[in-house]
């Protein structure tokens, strides 16, 4: 009878231990929402002329938000963009069909991303990276990247308008 009684007592248990051990999937805190404004299908120009288009999805139960980036003049690229509740930083890794890559860090704030990070630049000399996503009142998405050899004059490498494309 005890035996009958410790079986039934630890297959009433066994459901509440593995809960405890289950691991949590999915990324659903308000913070992990910060950069979804950047979510969607865009056509993007430079002084409203054509640059490329952008597809940008949100992966992995809402951990990661993905672009696939199309130029106009037939460069491609792609970014993962993940926040990591450890050093609540947001990260965008960049990889191109030109072998550059880019890894960034940064933070959510006044309705901007801002991402900064160092890469080389010409004579691989170590070159400041600073891109800020601006979401605007209307919808639409500015994207601005400027690069500092010094970290105090700034130049501008990309300054594109991102719309929602018409389906």
């Amino acid at each position: 009878m005890r035996f009958r009684f410790a079986l039934l007592s630890l297959a009433l248990a066994a459901p509440a231990v593995a809960a405890q051990n289950t691991p949590k999937f999915g990324c659903t805190e308000a913070v992990h929402r910060q950069f979804d404004f950047w979510i969607g299908e865009w056509d993007v120009t430079v002084q409203e002329k054509p640059a490329g288009r952008s597809s940008i999805t949100l992966e992995e139960q809402g951990c990661v938000i993905h672009e696939h980036w199309t130029g106009s003049r037939g460069g491609t690229g792609q970014s993962f963009n993940f926040y990591d509740p450890v050093t609540k930083d947001w990260h965008q890794v960049w990889v191109d069909n030109s072998a550059s890559w880019l890894h960034l860090t940064g933070h959510f704030a006044d309705d901007k991303m801002m991402l900064t990070g160092v890469a080389p630049g010409q004579d691989n000399a170590p070159t400041q990276q600073r891109l800020t996503f601006f979401k605007n009142a209307d919808g639409t998405v500015r994207q601005l990247w400027e690069t500092s050899t010094d970290g105090k004059t700034w130049s501008t490498a990309f300054d594109g308008l991102y719309r929602k494309r018409k389906t």
